[in-house]
């Protein structure tokens, strides 16, 4: 489904978020929501030589934004330049559940990373994801904030998620940026 199909068809939508945009969604919404969606599992498997890098998407614990009436065209319209950019990316019509007792699921959208990508690196240790994280940044800013960045989120607004490969992945870019540190 392409998001210029759910443009006409919406007049309110929900945007699923699991990597920058839980912190940084830089488009409008009435409301957002923690929660996560089954079937994908967040894993740092592509390069990007423009942002910083992404995730592909078991369950994947983030952020899901409403938006409506004019928001729902010009955040589709800025997320499809931010998500879509190296291409290698799809769109689905995903259940989002909100974090919570007694709240019902709601269809999201979301943009799921692809081995289709130029830059898909495939899997890897969190050893040579967290060097590759340590030294490298793009033109939003260093990959390290990025990673830190989701981390935190994940601890602040999910401490009951325990998210083995971000975390095994934090602490081996920690490693290596003390070790960069140290050889100054």
């Amino acid at each position: 489904m392409k998001p210029q199909d759910i443009i006409s068809a919406k007049s309110s939508l929900w945007i699923f978020g699991y990597g920058s945009l839980v912190w940084k969604p830089d488009f409008k919404y009435k409301r957002s929501k923690v929660g996560f969606i089954s079937g994908y599992k967040r894993r740092f498997w592509h390069g990007d030589n423009f942002h910083r890098g992404n995730d592909e998407l078991e369950s994947t614990w983030g952020v899901a934004f409403e938006v409506t009436g004019a928001q729902v065209e010009e955040s589709l319209k800025y997320l499809n330049v931010r998500e879509t950019v190296c291409g290698g990316y799809v769109t689905k019509m995903v259940d989002f559940y909100p974090e919570g007792e007694g709240q019902s699921p709601v269809q999201a959208l979301v943009y799921i990373a692809t081995a289709d990508n130029a830059l898909y690196l495939g899997p890897a240790s969190p050893e040579e994801i967290g060097a590759q994280i340590a030294v490298c940044r793009g033109k939003t800013g260093h990959n390290m904030e990025y990673l830190l960045r989701l981390a935190e989120f994940m601890r602040k607004s999910c401490p009951q998620v325990e998210d083995h490969h971000l975390y095994s992945i934090e602490t081996a870019a920690l490693t290596m940026m003390s070790y960069l540190l140290a050889a100054q």
